[in-house]
């Protein structure tokens, strides 16, 4: 096999660099599914969504063993199955 010149073997590692990006991001779609597919199992109609969106985001941001820590060492709620007051608008008294 005759050896590549400099623009062939760049244009195959570009081939291959877009190969494996696509590679990345279709695994980071299959196991961001698998852990949706999780919710349904969990009791999270007593959050609000923004709540949600919070736990979430700032597990990600500080790891979850930092998290998984920090929540542990808070005590029993005594309403955790209650579910969230309804949300009503203030009216205007004037």
């Amino acid at each position: 096999m005759p050896k590549m010149t400099d623009r062939e073997r760049l244009a195959d590692l570009e081939a291959r660099q877009r190969k494996m990006v696509e590679e990345v991001e279709k695994t980071r779609h299959a196991l961001r599914g698998k852990y949706a597919a999780i919710v349904p199992e969990l009791g999270v109609e007593t959050l609000t969504e923004r709540e949600f969106r919070d736990i979430l985001t700032h597990t990600i941001r500080v790891g979850g063993a930092a998290s998984i820590a920090a929540l542990k060492a808070l005590p029993e709620s005594t309403d955790h199955h209650k579910p969230p007051a309804k949300r009503v608008p203030a009216t205007s008294m004037a």
